[in-house]
C-alpha cells in the first residue's frame, strides 16, 4: 500500500491505522505546503486535492481511496475487522463516530486553527477574525461536550478502541488549546492521554516528522508555524 501523506490530523488518522493494524505500508509525500497535493498524478488519487489518500494494489487489483474516515473503514475491512466491529450494530455504531468526526469535530476544529492563526498574521486586522473565531471556538465546545458525554463511563468512544477513536483522537490531541483547558472535559482529558500512551500511536506520530519540520522552516507561508 502506497500512503499519500502529510503529517497533519487526518494524515495521523491512517499512519495511526497502519501501526495499530500491523499493516504494510509506504509513505508517499505530499508537500502541501509548496501545492503538491495539486499535482496532477495526485489528483488521480485525490481528486479533491486532499490528503491522504491511498493506493493498494490488493491481489491485482489498483485500489484507490480518498476522505480519511473512508480509508479507515477500508483498512479496517482489509485486516479482518481490526478495530472495525464485525457485527452490524457495533460497526454502524464506529462509522457514526467516524462520520461524526469527519463533519463536524475535524471541519470545526480546522476553521478555529485556521482564524487563530491568520488573526497573528503582520499587517492583518485581527478584528477580521474575531467573529469567526468565537463562532467556530463555541461549536467546538459543543462538540466537545457531545465527546466528554459519549467517554462516561468508558474508556474509548465506542467502548472498545476502534477507527472511530483513530479518527477523532489527533484533532484533539493537536488544537484543543485553541478552545481552553481540557479540564472541563475531564473524560476527554483522560482519554486523549490513554491514546497518546499506545506504542502504535506514538510510532505513528512520528512518521515524518523530521522532514515536515525542515519543511516548515523553509516556507514562505504566513500560516505554517515555523
Amino acid at each position: 500500500m502506497q500512503l499519500y501523506y502529510f503529517p497533519t490530523p487526518n494524515g495521523h488518522k491512517v499512519t495511526i491505522a497502519v501501526e495499530e493494524m500491523a499493516l504494510p505500508y509506504e509513505i508517499v509525500l505530499v508537500n502541501i505546503l509548496d501545492d503538491g497535493q495539486s499535482a496532477r498524478d495526485f489528483l488521480d488519487i485525490s481528486p479533491n486535492g486532499r490528503i491522504p489518500a491511498l493506493v493498494d494494489y490488493d491481489a491485482g487489483e489498483r485500489i484507490k481511496i480518498f476522505e480519511s474516515g473512508a480509508i479507515l473503514q477500508y483498512l479496517g475491512r482489509k485486516s479482518g475487522g481490526k478495530f472495525y466491529p464485525p457485527s452490524e450494530a457495533r460497526r454502524a455504531w464506529v462509522d457514526a463516530w467516524v462520520f461524526w468526526q469527519m463533519s463536524g469535530l475535524g471541519p470545526m476544529s480546522g476553521q478555529v486553527n485556521w482564524f487563530v492563526r491568520a488573526s497573528k498574521v503582520p499587517d492583518r486586522d485581527p478584528r477580521d477574525s474575531t467573529y469567526a473565531i468565537k463562532r467556530y471556538t463555541k461549536e467546538v465546545r459543543r462538540l466537545y461536550r457531545v465527546l466528554d458525554n459519549q467517554l462516561a463511563g468508558q474508556e474509548y468512544i465506542c467502548g472498545e478502541y476502534s477507527i472511530a477513536d483513530m479518527a477523532c483522537w489527533p484533532w484533539v490531541d493537536k488544537y484543543h488549546s485553541n478552545v481552553g483547558d481540557l479540564a472541563e472535559y475531564s473524560n476527554v482529558s483522560a482519554w486523549r492521554d490513554r491514546v497518546a500512551a499506545r506504542p502504535a500511536v506514538q510510532r505513528a506520530m512520528q512518521i515524518g516528522a523530521e522532514w515536515s519540520a525542515k519543511i516548515r522552516a523553509v516556507s514562505n507561508s504566513p500560516f505554517v508555524r515555523k
